[in-house]
């Protein structure tokens, strides 16, 4: 879907979709130099990292292996509590691998901060952090992030994977949602 598609819906693109693809090839040689000579297992968090992730498994020049988690944090409201359930888990053991999960969006970071310390109990060798898009304004807990695309403002945003009422996920750029959407 193109934003001239539901202009009507966004008050913004904040990110188009050719730079999004730079970004991604940025982010897989770097990707590629850390881990040249590691088996790397890319672990995408559903569903929003869906297209990231993707598109990041396609721009990659090394040998990888994907799984895929799918995680609930709910709370009051649209703010996440930080109180996660796991709702798919991966198939992968993750004993001595070199895991890179790969994200749409950071936001308060604490479903990350939870699921961090979820994967690291399994015992892997590495465990590292590769997210599109992070809000620093939102944050409530400190993430280190070693890839990271863009830092956007704490506004609702939609596209690339993230949906709001599971639309809009398939927009090729990532743009503020109009509030009377959402209202």
């Amino acid at each position: 879907m193109e934003p001239r598609d539901i202009e009507g819906d966004l008050t913004e693109i904040l990110i188009e979709e050719d730079e999004i693809r730079a970004k991604l090839a940025e982010l897989s040689r770097r990707i590629e130099a850390d881990y040249a000579d590691k088996d790397v297992l890319l672990v995408g968090v559903l569903k929003g990292a869906v297209m990231v992730m993707a598109d990041l498994a396609r721009e990659l020049q090394i040998p990888i292996t994907m799984d895929w988690m799918a995680v609930s944090s709910y709370g009051s409201g649209t703010e996440s509590s930080g109180v996660v359930r796991i709702l798919k888990d991966l198939d992968t053991d993750l004993t001595g691998r070199h895991v890179l999960i790969v994200e749409d969006i950071i936001d308060s970071g604490l479903t990350l901060s939870w699921l961090m310390a979820n994967l690291n109990s399994r015992g892997p060798e590495s465990i590292e952090i590769c997210a599109l898009l992070r809000k620093p304004e939102a944050a409530r807990v400190d993430i280190d992030v070693k890839y990271f695309g863009f830092d956007i403002p704490n506004k609702f945003v939609v596209g690339y994977g993230l949906d709001y009422n599971e639309k809009y996920r398939n927009l090729r750029s990532v743009g503020i949602l109009a509030p009377h959407v959402y209202s």
